[in-house]
Order: C-alpha cells, then sequence, then structure tokens
C-alpha cells in the first residue's frame, strides 16, 4: 500500500514504540475504575450527545471502557499471555509507525462510527417498542484489539498458537473462527433488533478490512483481467497443434505459429511478460503482458 509508505517517509517519527503496553495499561485502568468508582467511569464514555454539548475529552477517554465486567480474571490471563505477545509480534513485523497507525484507525474509525451512529438515530433508538437513549458504554476497544489478532493471522497464517495452552492451531484457522464468532454476534443483535450494536463492531474492525483488501491482489478478479487471460488460454491452446506435424523449437504464445509453418518468421522473448513467453514478429510488439 504506497500511500502508507508515503506516510511513514513523512510522519514515521510519530510511531508509538511499545503501543500494546499503554492499550493493556488503558484497560488495567478501565478495570480499576470500574471496580472503585464505576460513576466516573461513565463520565469517560464515548457518548456522542454529551461530547457535542461540549464533554470533548470523551473522545480520547472511551478507550479506558472495558470491554467487559464478566470474567476479569479470564481476560487479564489474555492479554498477558495473547494479546500482548502477538501485538509486539506485529509490531516487530510491520514497524513501530504502521502498527500505531493501525491501531489508532481502528480508534479513529469507532469514533466515526458513533458519530453516523448518532445522526442517524438521533440519539435514540427503539427496542422492542420502548425508545432508549444511546449509551457510550457500546462502544469499547474489545474489536480494536481482536483487530490486531486478525492482522497477526493475515500476516503468518501458518503460524500456531496452543489452544487452551494445550492444542496447537494454525493462526488461520484461529481468524477463520474468530470471524465465524464476530459474524454471528452481529446476526444476533439485527435479529433481536439491536442492530445499532453491530455498528460499533464493524467501525472497530474497518481497519483490519481495509489492511486485508490493500493486501489481496484484487485485480486478478477484474472482469478485463478475466477475459485477457481467457483469450490467452484460448489462443495458446489453439496453437499447440502444428499443422505440418514436425517438432518445433520456437512457438508464438498468441497465435501459435512455429518456424515450420513459415521459416522467414522470427522469434523473441519478451523481458516485460512475467515467464518465459515467445512471440513471432507480428506479435512481439502488439500483445498484452503478461503479469
Amino acid at each position: 500500500m504506497r500511500w502508507i509508505d508515503k506516510l511513514e517517509r513523512k510522519f514515521g517519527r510519530y510511531g508509538i514504540p511499545n503501543l500494546t503496553v499503554y492499550v493493556i495499561i488503558c484497560y488495567v485502568i478501565g478495570y480499576l475504575l470500574l471496580y472503585l468508582n464505576p460513576a466516573v467511569l461513565s463520565m469517560l464514555s464515548l457518548d456522542v450527545s454529551k461530547i457535542l454539548q461540549g464533554q470533548i475529552w470523551r473522545l480520547v477517554t472511551w478507550v479506558l471502557y472495558p470491554p467487559s465486567s464478566e470474567s476479569i480474571m479470564l481476560f487479564a490471563i489474555m492479554i498477558i499471555f495473547f494479546y500482548y505477545p502477538i501485538g509486539t509480534s506485529l509490531e516487530r513485523t510491520w514497524g513501530t509507525f504502521r502498527y500505531t497507525l493501525y491501531i489508532f484507525s481502528g480508534i479513529l474509525f469507532t469514533v466515526i462510527g458513533a458519530f453516523l451512529l448518532h445522526f442517524i438515530t438521533g440519539g435514540y433508538v427503539m427496542i422492542h417498542g420502548i425508545k432508549f437513549a444511546l449509551d457510550g458504554s457500546i462502544y469499547t476497544t474489545y474489536y480494536v484489539s481482536m483487530s490486531i489478532f486478525l492482522a497477526l493471522a493475515v500476516t503468518y497464517p501458518n503460524m500456531q498458537v496452543l489452544l487452551m495452552f494445550i492444542l496447537p492451531v494454525k493462526m488461520s484457522w484461529m481468524a477463520v473462527l474468530y470471524v465465524v464468532i464476530i459474524l454471528f454476534d452481529i446476526l444476533n443483535y439485527i435479529r433481536g433488533g439491536l442492530w445499532f450494536m453491530a455498528i460499533p463492531i464493524v467501525a472497530s474492525l474497518l481497519n483490519f478490512i481495509i489492511y486485508y483488501l490493500g493486501t489481496r491482489d484484487l485485480y486478478r478478479y477484474n472482469p478485463k483481467e478475466i477475459r485477457r487471460k481467457q483469450k490467452f488460454k484460448k489462443a495458446v491452446a489453439g496453437g499447440r497443434v502444428n499443422h505440418t506435424g514436425g517438432v518445433s523449437k520456437h512457438k508464438c504464445a498468441i497465435c501459435g505459429r512455429t518456424e515450420l509453418d513459415d521459416p522467414n518468421l522470427e522469434f523473441r522473448f519478451c523481458s516485460r511478460c512475467s515467464g518465459n513467453y515467445e512471440y513471432c514478429q507480428d506479435h512481439l510488439f502488439t500483445h498484452e503482458h503478461v503479469k
């Protein structure tokens, strides 16, 4: 993704080393506030209506809001033994700036999603016929953390992790399982009339979606490219049979003619095509290059 290369050359010095540690510290502070003083924590959530009233600190402090108040010890173990290693591994692989950009883009997309949802609904949603104000507690960094794992799984699909510290499982399979769980959660929210709960999930994972699509070779799915390949294969297949019945040394990849068809034909390999493609003098400069 060339635009990221340009950003890194210009703003690379602003990358935050060991950003995963700061993310974990935010979780710790959030859980401490949850159990010591929940009233303070409620003043830090991503409540758009309160932000529009002037409480702009919520644009930043919402990252302290913990993902869940259930099974805090289990989540702490996951953070220490799972998310911390994969976060640091991803930072070493991508570099500090790219990893920082990835995390902050997930946070930014979540904020944008919160504002879009607020303006679409007017700050209120209907749940089973009852009108409720949107609660800022639905926005946490849980799925931003999830996007770290998914990104590492795409980067190292064959890496193995120990499921329940016992079973070795490839990262790619774990990622597929996570995606299925996320889609299941979204469908359940929609079926239960809580469609608005899907917005924070999609917004938080938008950084991973952009990264995934940006690292795929999507050009091969271009209809024009598909037709070109089909035309090329058809031309090559049609030219395999030599009408003279002899064995040739040269064959044009477009028309299939060989030196046995016409002794005056000249053949050359194209240096711009990916692979050893040979063309006759009539198609050497007119063919579409194979990439």
